[in-house]
């Protein structure tokens, strides 16, 4: 009798399955870290069309549409539509954030699990918070904080992509301790343009709903507040470009100080051109988006201040030299 194969040393699916995820940072990993970025983006401008048309509660309560529904109902409209579309795309980003996460959970990366993880938690948090906006209906702290949520994921999704390009393992300062402090500045005069922004939507017209409450806030004041810190990142960007020019190892820094310089003309552009036209939607839709840009622009630069110490990267004090030579 034909003996048949032992099947005992067989792996399980599970063991299978996980062989099959790759154990080095590749190509797919890449693309993934890219489309993290990109989902976050994304579901920035969904939520502000919700926000700007008027469809804050376009869905009446949260996790369903309505008491009875969890798809909005023809009587509902198109700020149901709106609202709900918004609700749908959360759950492609944690497709995306579920496949990011396995894209490097065999690899050696730790940076890269604790950053892949991060985003599929916030992604969570960020569902809930939206779900508890509804409840409330759209109290302008929370929905402040839901921005601040999704600006952070942003970042993640910025640091992500920027990591997946670099070797792991220790790394090591690459710039100077003057680019250093001047890129932390910059970084600091971002949040405090971005935070005022919120505090500055939160004073506006554009609420989600006409019953939604506001901050309380002068939003004429507060237009003028909020242009100070934008004029001094502005110039401290400039700094910083100028700077990196001077700063011998910082090709891809330069790439990314420019991206930024970029994003920040265009969205004092934009911020004047709104101002002045009494806050259309199109106009604020774009400026919402060009501020997450501007963050994650600022966060690349920031994660390029550093190289892997593997590949032998410049002592600070010698940039430091060179740059004053």
């Amino acid at each position: 009798m034909t003996p048949q194969p032992s099947t005992a040393a067989r792996p399980g699916m599970p063991t299978r399955l996980w062989r099959r995820l790759p154990d080095r940072v590749g190509r797919a990993a890449r693309v993934l870290a890219w489309l993290v970025l990109i989902s976050n983006v994304v579901i920035v401008a969904t939520g502000g069309l919700v926000r700007l048309t008027g469809s804050g509660m376009g869905c009446e309560t949260w996790p369903y549409c309505t008491a009875d529904s969890l798809t909005p109902t023809q009587e509902l409209g198109v700020h149901g539509l709106i609202e709900f579309g918004n609700r749908t795309l959360t759950g492609v980003l944690v497709v995306i954030a579920l496949l990011a996460f396995l894209a490097v959970i065999r690899t050696t990366r730790r940076d890269l699990k604790a950053l892949a993880f991060a985003n599929g938690i916030g992604i969570i948090l960020q569902a809930v918070i939206g779900g508890v906006i509804v409840w409330l209906h759209l109290p302008p702290t929370l929905v402040g904080i839901h921005f601040v949520i999704s600006a952070a994921l942003v970042a993640n999704g910025a640091a992500l992509v920027c990591r997946t390009y670099s070797p792991g393992g220790p790394r090591t300062r690459a710039v100077g301790t003057g680019f250093t402090a001047l890129t932390s500045a910059t970084a600091a005069a971002v949040v405090v343009t971005v935070l005022i922004g919120i505090l500055l939507t939160g004073s506006g017209p554009h609420a989600g709903d006409d019953e939604a409450a506001r901050n309380g806030l002068d939003p004429v004041l507060w237009q003028h507040i909020h242009s100070w810190p934008a004029y001094v990142l502005f110039a401290l960007t400039i700094a910083l470009f100028i700077a990196s020019w001077r700063t011998p190892p910082a090709q891809r820094l330069r790439l990314w100080v420019g991206l930024l310089l970029a994003t920040e003309c265009v969205q004092i552009a934009v911020g004047l051109w709104q101002a002045r036209t009494g806050l259309p939607i199109a106009l604020v839709s774009i400026h919402m988006v060009l501020a997450v840009t501007l963050v994650a622009a600022m966060t690349a630069v920031v994660m390029n201040l550093s190289t892997p110490a593997a590949i032998g990267a410049v002592a600070p004090s010698e940039v430091e030299e060179a740059a004053r030579s």
